[in-house]
């Protein structure tokens, strides 16, 4: 789902977001599922940063993770298919 495609209040809780977290979530939305790793080689971001962005999108569920099953300590990111991320 794009950025623009959100519902308000959403689509305001998510342009508040830093840059960093933004450039995250365009990244899965254009390549689709990545680990934290390759979004840093894709996104061209600091790996810290890459994980600060993934722990409030998937907090905040735009994103999700599940186990990335070819090394089970990595993990695999997507953005979430709900309609609406609960904020709660």
């Amino acid at each position: 789902m794009q950025p623009r495609d959100l519902p308000q209040p959403y689509r305001s809780q998510f342009e508040s977001y830093p840059p960093s977290a933004k450039l995250v979530y365009l990244a899965l939305v254009a390549d689709g599922p990545m680990t934290q790793g390759q979004l840093a080689e894709e996104t061209m971001l600091p790996p810290r940063t890459v994980r600060s962005a993934l722990d409030r999108l998937e907090r905040d569920e735009f994103v999700t993770s599940e186990l990335y099953i070819p090394d089970a300590r990595r993990k695999l990111f997507d953005i979430a298919l709900s309609e609406t991320p609960d904020t709660s």
